[in-house]
């Protein structure tokens, strides 16, 4: 009998263990309630859920320059006509600007169309462009490449400019017009009318407790019911992917292809500082069959300021190689002997990342839907060639608008019935928006041969030399997340070790960028299924999202019983890239936004 029981209690002690272990391997990672329904927790059985409601005219979800720019516009029209129109635009950075992130160099084009007189109101377009310079890198050398009028990367009549700076200034006048700006209001979830159009967004709740509990502190977000709503929430936008699966606008158009661009302000020696330079480099550090390069733009001084330049690096998010870092090869490539000395005695003062849309014409989604439409980069309007995107979505932003108040203007659009704006996508296929994109349109898939970028430049010149008037199109060849490649098939990279002085580890980088989120809420970085990461991200891809985010967010640590791994989400550190919701190659990582939107403050990068 004892030894019938002592058999009996080693089994249930062995089958504890089996448990213990099948679920440490896989412990619960997230608690977020897109992914975790409240409706059947009980922590939630009695608290009040009803939100508030605002209504407007027009809805603005993203305060970037396509944001800004629908904003002044359809104020501009309503005074015009002398009509009462209720324009909203809603920021998700705690102020104007402070999200926004980008090399810039600017065409003017846009901004003279929207505020012809922007110089007399004191625009911050303070550096003209007055030297280009392109070379493709290798190892230890430097070929210098052709730049001249009529080649995309001719930058004469642009600015370089501080692209969030410029943000704050379009904010300023679209209040000025009348908008309303309403930073730290993050639209988290969409709203619809009962006819499927859709009615407007809510906000996103605050006060849940990281194990996605209430806290006392809990409030309700708020509902902003809208006749029409205009998405410009820049790349990659997580309301824009719930109205593209909603409203089928991706059915005729290829999987979105992406970068990542790495960006550093440094402050430089002046003799090594030219104003007005505007820098482009291809090639080395990455092979030849990684799409990428460099840019490095020389920003006036004002009076008092140190010299200023901005240097980045952007990754085609389409590489196979999963030990690829985009972080470190920004960091070695400013090893270069041509780049290392414009660094030297300076230092380095700002450190941001973003993604970067790059499918161009072939990738562009349906922009209208009922109720609704799309504008700027997260309709995927930037131009690779001429790596600019911002007059186009100014260019967007202005035309939806008009859109938006010729239904307005006409009681064709009301709250209780939602309506396309369909004159919007005939004004942007009449527009020099859609003309770029479709005569530069096979450059950046010319580069997926298997002469990378030797085709790739080769291809682009003839199609540049044609304007883009060859009869065919090229694909892009499926998703980015496809793309990667086993880590079997792969070769580990060896990187150097950051020096501390013109290269940099990942945590002092991420410090740089002012990024803060409430620690006690839950992590914004969601997965549809906790056990992926390991048993397919690690075990086929060795971790690859601990590489490929530029924020130190992923990491793999020991379990506590020392017989494996488990996937760590530092989700504080988050900097709203996107890239690990594009790049996953199992797509179960799924950005929302973060409770009172958080994020960097990259304060005019």
């Amino acid at each position: 009998m004892a030894t019938a029981i002592v058999n009996s209690a080693r089994q249930v002690g062995r089958l504890t263990n089996a448990v213990r272990r099948l679920y440490s391997d896989y412990p619960k990672i997230t608690t977020h309630y897109t992914i975790h329904s409240r409706d059947k927790d009980p922590r939630w059985k009695d608290i009040e859920m009803e939100r508030m409601a605002e209504e407007t005219d027009i809805l603005i979800i993203g305060g970037g320059p396509a944001g800004m720019a629908a904003a002044i516009r359809a104020r501009q029209i309503a005074e015009e006509k002398g009509a009462e129109v209720r324009v909203t635009l809603l920021e998700k950075a705690a102020e104007a600007g402070g999200h926004i992130l980008s090399g810039a160099c600017v065409d003017p084009i846009a901004m003279n169309e929207l505020i012809p007189d922007w110089k007399e109101k004191g625009a911050p377009f303070d550096t003209p462009v007055n030297s280009d310079k392109f070379g493709l890198l290798t190892k230890s050398g430097r070929i210098p490449l052709p730049v001249f009028r009529g080649l995309p990367n001719y930058n004469h009549g642009n600015y370089v400019v501080r692209l969030g700076h410029l943000v704050r200034w379009l904010a300023e006048q679209a209040e000025a017009a009348g908008a309303e700006v309403w930073p730290g209001c993050a639209g988290a979830e969409l709203l619809y009318r009962d006819d499927g159009s859709l009615k407007g967004v809510a906000t996103g709740d605050v006060g849940i407790a990281k194990d996605g509990s209430p806290k006392d502190m809990f409030e309700r977000g708020m509902e902003f019911h809208s006749k029409i709503t205009i998405f410009t929430e820049g790349c990659h936008g997580h309301l824009t992917k719930m109205a593209s699966k909603k409203y089928n606008l991706r059915e005729n158009s290829e999987p979105q292809s992406y970068g990542i661009g790495l960006k550093e302000l440094w402050e430089v020696k002046q003799e090594n500082h030219k104003p007005g330079l505007v820098e482009h480099t291809i090639g080395w550090p990455l092979d030849k069959n990684t799409y990428g390069g460099s840019f490095i733009y020389h920003l006036q001084a004002g009076e008092g300021e140190a010299p200023l330049v901005a240097v980045g690096f952007v990754v085609g998010l389409d590489y196979s190689n999963p030990y690829l870092s985009p972080f470190r090869e920004f960091q070695k490539f400013k090893l270069h002997p041509y780049v290392k000395p414009m660094f030297e005695g300076g230092t380095r003062i700002a450190y941001g990342a973003r993604a970067l849309v790059e499918g161009g014409w072939q990738c562009l989604p349906k922009p209208v839907f009922p109720g609704g439409c799309l504008a700027g980069d997260t309709a995927g309007f930037l131009n690779v060639p001429r790596i600019k995107g911002t007059h186009n979505a100014m260019k967007s932003g202005m035309l939806a608008a008009e859109s938006a108040m010729e239904l307005i203007l006409s009681g064709e659009a009301t709250h209780e019935k939602g309506v396309t704006p369909t004159s919007y996508e005939d004004k942007l296929k009449q527009s020099y928006v859609y003309k770029e994109l479709k005569q530069v349109r096979n450059c950046r898939p010319s580069f997926h041969t298997s002469l990378g970028l030797y085709g790739g430049l080769a291809y682009s010149a003839f199609s540049t030399a044609v304007r883009g008037k060859e009869p065919w199109t090229l694909s892009h060849g499926g998703a980015d997340h496809a793309k990667l490649k086993p880590a079997k098939e792969c070769q580990p990279i060896d990187y150097p070790k950051p020096d501390g002085v013109i290269t940099f580890d990942l945590l002092s980088s991420v410090a740089l960028t002012g990024t803060n989120h409430e620690a006690d809420q839950p992590a914004h970085l969601t997965l549809q299924d906790d056990s992926v990461p390991v048993k397919n991200n690690l075990n086929v891809f060795d971790g690859p999202e601990a590489r490929f985010c530029p924020a130190g967010v992923y990491e793999y640590v020991p379990l506590e019983t020392g017989d494996g791994q488990r996937l760590q989400i530092n989700a504080q550190n988050c900097i709203h890239c996107k890239t690990c919701d594009i790049k996953d190659p199992s797509q179960n990582i799924n950005w929302v936004v973060p409770e009172g939107g958080g994020g960097p403050a990259y304060n005019g990068m």
